[in-house]
């Protein structure tokens, strides 16, 4: 008796099906699981973006400028559109705000949080940054009220510094209260993981944003850029 050459879960295609010595026979089967498994992989990419993918598990979001070589997995589109939305509703109702507020440890200023500022920057992104915006004599604390109040999203650059500096309530603590009260928070964990989080802060570690252990600091930019472009 002839063998059947399909995996467990059996043939992937009609074709497949016809090639196999035992199921040749059997092809109308297959024929549907076929269909049934090209459209539900179809609708898995379509539900969250356009359905353009590069590869098992890769995607574009419904905002991917024509023409854009950034791909983004599917629960980063599924944690970024709500942000989308933000971003959309606030473009129409409030045009002159800035794009981000960049929430970051104090030790990070002239590193990572700098880094990421300029690379925001050179992709077209309105970013309000501390040491760019906290003018000499301003109240810090007010400045960054008005900060806040005054920027679509926000993103927080999760690094080790952060993780440290949270338990004690600093001003990067402040900052990071008031964008947990909206739906406006994209977390960056960067040289540090979402459990490290977890430890000193469940709700943001709750809240799924970008990671460089995934994506290169300067695709992260990429991908805010896009986020932010209306």
């Amino acid at each position: 008796m002839a063998r059947c050459t399909a995996p467990v879960r059996g043939h992937s295609s009609a074709d497949a099906a016809a090639a196999c010595p035992a199921c040749r026979y059997k092809s109308g089967r297959y024929s549907s699981y076929s269909s049934s498994y090209s459209s539900g992989n179809s609708s898995s990419y379509n539900s969250y973006g356009s359905g353009s993918t590069r590869s098992s598990g890769s995607s574009k979001p419904k905002w991917s400028k024509s023409g854009s070589t950034v791909f983004y997995t599917v629960n980063q589109i599924q944690s970024l559109t709500p942000i989308r939305e933000t971003v959309e509703t606030k473009a129409e109702t409030k045009p002159d705000l800035r794009d981000v507020f960049l929430c970051h440890a104090w030790d990070d200023r002239k590193g990572a949080a700098k880094e990421l500022h300029d690379l925001l920057e050179a992709e077209g992104v309105k970013v309000w940054f501390s040491e760019k915006d906290l003018g000499l004599g301003v109240p810090m604390m007010r400045a960054i009220d008005k900060g806040l109040a005054n920027s679509r999203i926000g993103l927080v650059l999760v690094t080790p510094a952060m993780i440290t500096g949270l338990p004690k309530e600093g001003v990067a603590d402040k900052e990071l209260s008031a964008l947990l009260a909206t739906n406006q928070l994209v977390p960056i964990i960067h040289n540090t993981t979402y459990e490290a989080l977890r430890n000193v802060s469940p709700l943001l570690a709750s809240r799924s944003g970008l990671d460089t252990s995934e994506d290169s600091m300067a695709m992260v930019a990429k991908k805010i850029a896009e986020l932010v472009t209306v």
